[in-house]
């Protein structure tokens, strides 16, 4: 049996990169799940592809309403819901001197926003299941700066934030809530910003940037009963780039 079987997930942003990749690997490990996305051509190709586990909900995170219907999706396909990757996010490749009042809106009302209505929405489920987990993802721009992405930045750090204090309210509803941090992932986000990747690997310990699928098996461990003692933190894949200078 697989590492979430019986269990129901919520993914958002999952018509690609990181959110796919958690997908497929959940499905994989007996999962039955909620996709949600606001790419839903996207979206409906991947359930197609993981099959009868699966199920496509269109979401847009920064609506209350539309959580209600994604959570709705799941009790109403498969009578509850055990847990939630809070995976959507934009980036913003802007100085702060050069960020607008729009823009900072826009970026916390998907960023930040978002993860708090989805973190809201799902709690009567997830108490109403027994328990369950809550997987936020962050980033280190959380953890430490990121020239030029000072709103990126801020809105991971609160990320972290509601992570922290959401462990503590929840858990003693059995209710684990943790976040991931990852680096430089190889995604579409992040790709176009970056061309030249070998620089930028060449500048991490490990000499590469991460993959989808690394971040998968973070949002995984977090998701399933081998993290059952973890809740509250932060948990770094970057390839070293935290640890000091390099």
């Amino acid at each position: 049996m697989g590492r979430l079987a019986g269990r129901v997930m919520l993914i958002t942003g999952a018509a690609r990169g990181q959110g796919a990749a958690a997908a497929r690997l959940f499905a994989a490990e007996g999962a039955r799940l909620v996709l949600t996305d606001i790419r839903e051509d996207e979206l409906h190709c991947l359930a197609t592809e993981l099959g009868e586990c699966a199920v496509a909900v269109g979401l847009d995170v920064r609506l209350p309403e539309s959580w209600e219907r994604a959570v709705a999706a799941a009790v109403e396909r498969w009578g509850r819901l055990d847990g939630l990757v809070n995976n959507a996010g934009v980036a913003l490749y802007k100085t702060l001197e050069r960020t607008s009042h729009r823009d900072w809106s826009e970026l916390m009302d998907t960023n930040l926003l978002g993860v708090f209505l989805g973190m809201r929405a799902v709690l009567p489920a997830l108490r109403a299941a027994g328990g369950g987990t809550v997987v936020n993802v962050a980033s280190v721009g959380g953890l430490s700066g990121i020239p030029g992405m000072a709103a990126y930045c801020a809105s991971k750090a609160g990320v972290l934030g509601l992570t922290r204090a959401a462990a503590l309210e929840w858990g003693p509803h059995g209710i684990r809530v943790n976040a991931v941090c990852p680096g430089h992932i190889d995604t579409a986000m992040t790709r176009l910003p970056f061309q030249d990747s070998g620089a930028l690997a060449r500048a991490l310990p490990l000499r590469r940037v991460g993959t989808p699928e690394e971040m998968s098996r973070l949002a995984l461990f977090l998701s399933c009963d081998d993290s059952s003692y973890c809740t509250g933190s932060e948990f770094v894949a970057d390839g070293g780039r935290t640890a000091g200078t390099y």
